[in-house]
């Protein structure tokens, strides 16, 4: 699925970032990788997995590719577009290997996974390929691999979660975290291939979990994300207590570390979320008004097709009780425009759907063939490529004026706002999220980052929140 993105850069649609060193010191190392992420928030997670065992194995980080004894690209293969980006990286960088023999090329992830082959026989593209559940292999690939031989390991697991290991926060603002807690997914929607690279679902102790956001606090950190690829299946069983943790339970968990802490998760299947969770964040303050809930069509015809397991209807009376429950949470969704045999009634409900729930936030894709996924398998991708990109743009216009005027409606308004750092396009003014995601944008005067300030807001554009700090208030 080729992707566009409306008015926001938001954490899940990140491509091409690469880590910089952070806080290491580079000169400590003899040995130093340079790392490159695209696609979601698991893959970026998983970057700073893949860096504390580089790490434990004597590299450094470094942001320059020249300083590189070994480069990396972590893949997502859930779109075309990052697929095309990652197959042109591979090709400069192994014209770089040319001038440098000793360059070790790797790539990890989704990616890996499902076209191990291409990239090692028929592109020769990469030395090494690993897929995101045997990231602990890499030191013992990259020796091979610099003996001259080609390391491969994809293997999936039933098990692997990575919790006995702390991530290194390379690209961090020092704000905000990414917390992972499950890995791999149940559910076979039709149109995607993460159940094939990724695994089944397992979830990670909450006891990790929980220590891993305490050393966050205790480092400065104020925001934390607890990621899945469905947030709302996370099940881990004590096997002292025998008694199971859901994820309403873990949310209160990590919630009540510290009122400082500020709580995100990411991302909500609709068919699981429970009015447990939805009473937790309605109960703690520092838990976000905010939930991500994908939609995908707003044709129940079309969401049996995609194996979604729930139907329009359904959907609009979770939405319903997320505002009865949450009357100020803020809600996004994803959308695919020319699903197969979408027809254009079917594309009017999901016009109807977004008009009915007015997101605050969309990320909205036209559909292309994965290969390996189920819809590949059944169904025919039958809608023009020209009737796929007028349907999404109509999406993507009725989804800009939603926007402006969710944010008009917070014109005098004040919020709590996270400062994450500087705005992008004014030194003199700092930037932060409110409770229900959207960014704000106000004069810097004393405040710091980390700093919780309240900010009234005076204006808006269709993407961001304008304001001043009101008086008296700093924590």
């Amino acid at each position: 699925m080729q992707e566009l993105i409306a008015d926001k850069v938001h954490d899940e649609a990140r491509q091409g970032e690469a880590f910089a060193p952070g806080s290491i010191a580079i000169q400590q190392y003899k040995k130093h990788f340079y790392i490159e992420s695209y696609g979601c928030a698991m893959n970026f997670a998983d970057s700073e997995v893949v860096a504390a065992i580089l790490h434990s194995d004597g590299f450094g980080a470094t942001a320059d590719t020249n300083k590189a004894d070994l480069i990396l690209i972590n893949t997502c293969s859930i779109r075309e577009k990052a697929e095309d980006r990652v197959r042109k990286r591979l090709t400069e960088f192994r014209q770089m290997k040319r001038t440098r023999p000793g360059l070790i090329i790797g790539v990890l992830g989704c990616m890996a996974e499902r076209l191990k082959g291409a990239f090692l026989e028929e592109e020769k593209l990469v030395d090494i390929v690993v897929g995101p559940d045997a990231y602990r292999s890499l030191p013992s690939l990259i020796e091979e691999a610099g003996g001259g031989q080609k390391g491969v390991n994809v293997l999936l697991s039933r098990d692997e979660t990575y919790a006995d290991i702390a991530p290194i926060r390379l690209n961090s603002n020092g704000v905000n975290a990414f917390v992972s807690i499950m890995r791999g997914c149940n559910n076979m929607c039709s149109f995607c291939v993460v159940p094939f690279t990724r695994g089944r679902e397992r979830s990670r102790s909450a006891h990790s979990i929980i220590k891993e956001c305490e050393v966050l606090l205790n480092d400065g950190y104020r925001e934390v994300t607890l990621l899945g690829q469905n947030v709302d299946s996370y099940h881990w069983m004590n096997e002292t207590s025998n008694v199971a943790v859901t994820f309403a339970q873990l949310l209160e968990k990590v919630a009540l570390i510290s009122p400082l802490l500020r709580v995100r998760f990411s991302t909500s299947h609709p068919k699981d979320i429970t009015d447990d969770v939805l009473v937790t964040i309605k109960k703690y303050e520092n838990i976000c008004n905010y939930i991500h809930l994908p939609v995908q069509s707003g044709s129940s015809r079309v969401l049996q097709m995609m194996n979604r397991t729930y139907s329009r209807e359904w959907y609009i009376a979770k939405v319903d009780r997320i505002r009865q429950l949450i009357p100020d949470c803020g809600i996004s969704t994803d959308m695919i425009a020319g699903f197969c045999t979408e027809t254009e009634e079917d594309h009017l409900a999901s016009l109807s759907l977004m008009e009915y729930c007015k997101y605050d936030l969309a990320y909205l894709y036209f559909y292309s063939e994965r290969p390996g996924t189920l819809a590949a398998k059944r169904f025919a991708d039958d809608v023009p490529l020209n009737i796929k990109k007028r349907r999404l743009q109509e999406l993507v216009e009725l989804y800009r004026n939603h926007s402006l005027i969710s944010m008009q409606k917070d014109v005098g308004k004040t919020f709590k706002i996270l400062v994450e750092g500087p705005s992008k396009k004014d030194a003199l003014e700092l930037q932060g999220r409110n409770e229900q995601n959207k960014v704000v944008v106000f004069p810097k005067e004393k405040y710091r980052k980390g700093d919780y300030v309240m900010v009234k807001i005076t204006g808006c554009t269709a993407g961001t929140l304008i304001g001043i700090p009101a008086p008296d208030f700093r924590r």
